[in-house]
């Protein structure tokens, strides 16, 4: 089945920028709290270094890194920085309180980077590695130097910025695949070239980011590994600019499962945590997990066909190469209902990798007696689902305390709603082109926050009749783009759950008082 990793090999260092490089997916920022929330998790992941922030960007990403830095034990907590002297000075203060701090620095080193976006020459590029680096190092021992676009940079030129990298105190070279253009036999020739060539390269690690354009960025990375990469830049979920970035779970278990392919090379990672991580971190971006990404996505193992079936259920061997319960996810459907109690409700939750204080408990154990009685079995996915529901609705500003809607063939729909803010209730009425739409427009017409509909998704969290629609939705207001998701055994309601708490995140942070007036003209659809 499986050749698993050998611990005599080489260990791997995880490098997560889920927190830095991840959070720019559009749509993904992330709040303080909630990057506090995802730094724990990534604690518990067991990853090595976590990429807190860029601490230059703005003040929020400086507070946000040194608050992770300061609250962080048994992980190096890394800032990133442009190679200028604010850049570093700011990075160097954010991560000063961590119990390991890293500055990690970068300048671009390919011609057309030079030439297009620096406008500078080789020489002059080469002068500032050198000053910049030292500078890095002045305020810590753990300094990481990126050659940004190396994969398209000359490589005589590269071996000669990292070794002035090296000489000015570099502990960490990375050798980035910015724009996901290498291949991986390339890459692996690449890395051997440097480990080689570079002046000093004995006493460094090699450290390898690359995106997913061309959709090679795990295959790239573990070809780096097997040439001498010693440490690997990834995300949780793949998230990251464009395409992607490395998926640090495919790297994970790729290493686990074929781990004599790499000369036994294996991670520290805690294999179990991965599958709840990635659901924090979908659930807190509101970008969606594909339901066949490998490892993390929800049919990642599972069978349909009737030969799979049959194999699994002679040798689960036969169709499955890894154990689902490895990676965090509950291996066996978990089927509960009305009649499970307390105790058994509690244990179908801890098993989903759920946690809960009594309050919040309490709150779901209600919500599940009420979807038991209205569902024949109630799944894991469900539980999940509604768990996830009810987190969100916590933080949520505007909460709905009714509604109904009304179509007929050739007719266009017609929607009422009454939304609650605190101790104020609102009605709004609406009509449009389907139930979903005319409750949108009730919803706007009631609050009144002008606003666009960028991406909305229906998905069933159960086959069958009777299952749980939940919708997630983007939406763009004031140049902005927020994310909402809403849970249902209705999906006309689920959606105006899900647009609720768009609206919420909208109106965060503003001064509480009445209830905006509906405005005259409200656009949703783009």
């Amino acid at each position: 089945m499986s050749d698993t990793s050998s611990t005599n090999g080489r260990r791997i260092i995880v490098f997560d920028t889920t927190l830095r490089d991840g959070e720019q997916s559009p749509g993904a920022t992330l709040t303080a709290d909630e990057k506090l929330v995802v730094a724990d998790a990534l604690v518990e992941l067991g990853v090595d270094v976590m990429e807190a922030g860029f601490p230059a960007a703005s003040p929020g990403d400086f507070e946000a890194v040194r608050s992770i830095a300061t609250r962080v034990k048994g992980c190096t907590v890394a800032g990133l920085a442009r190679a200028n002297k604010n850049d570093i000075e700011r990075a160097a203060m954010a991560v000063k309180p961590a119990e390991s701090p890293r500055i990690h620095t970068f300048i671009a080193t390919s011609d057309i980077h030079l030439e297009y976006k620096l406008k500078k020459t080789r020489p002059e590029v080469l002068e500032i590695v050198t000053n910049m680096v030292g500078l890095a190092k002045s305020f810590t021992s753990d300094v990481e130097f990126s050659a940004e676009d190396a994969t398209r940079s000359d490589w005589d030129y590269l071996v000669q910025v990292f070794s002035a990298a090296v000489a000015a105190g570099a502990t960490t070279l990375n050798v980035p695949d910015t724009v996901g253009y290498t291949t991986p036999l390339e890459y692996a020739a690449l890395i051997e070239y440097l480990n080689a060539h570079v002046v000093g390269s004995e006493n460094v690690v090699f450290s390898v980011h690359c995106h997913d354009d061309l959709g090679l960025a795990t295959a790239n990375t573990l070809a780096a590994v097997a040439a001498g990469a010693g440490q690997v830049e990834v995300t949780m979920n793949a998230i990251g600019e464009r395409a992607g970035n490395t998926s640090l779970e495919e790297v994970v278990m790729a290493l686990d499962t074929r781990g004599q392919q790499f000369g036994g090379c294996h991670t520290g990672i805690v294999k179990n945590r991965l599958v709840p991580t990635s659901r924090l971190v979908s659930q807190l971006t509101g970008l969606v997990v594909a339901p066949n990404k490998a490892i993390i996505g929800a049919n990642a193992f599972a069978h349909e066909a009737g030969i799979h079936q049959d194999g699994m259920l002679k040798n689960p061997d036969t169709y499955e190469i890894m154990k689902p319960t490895d990676v965090g996810w509950e291996g066996t459907r978990l089927v509960i209902g009305k009649h499970s109690g307390r105790a058994g409700f509690r244990n179908a939750l801890e098993q989903t990798g759920i946690r809960l204080d009594d309050e919040q408990f309490a709150v779901a154990y209600q919500r599940f007696t009420e979807l038991a009685d209205r569902k024949k079995t109630v799944t894991a996915a469900d539980l999940i689902a509604l768990v996830e529901d009810q987190l969100e609705a916590e933080i949520s500003t505007f909460h709905l305390v009714r509604w109904s809607a009304s179509i007929g063939t050739g007719d266009q729909a017609s929607a009422s709603v009454v939304v609650r803010k605190g101790d104020q209730e609102v009605a709004g009425d609406g009509v449009g082109n389907g139930g979903i739409d005319a409750l949108l427009e009730a919803i706007d017409s009631a609050i009144g926050i002008p606003c666009e509909l960028e991406e909305y998704h229906v998905e069933a969290v159960t086959p069958g009749e009777d299952a749980q629609g939940l919708v997630r939705l983007r939406v763009r207001s004031g140049g902005n783009l927020y994310t909402g998701t809403g849970l249902a055994t209705d999906v006309v309601e689920a959606s105006a759950r899900a647009y609720l708490a768009a609206l919420s995140k909208v109106v965060n942070g503003q001064t509480t008082g009445e209830i905006p007036g509906p405005v005259s003209s409200v656009s949703r659809w783009s």
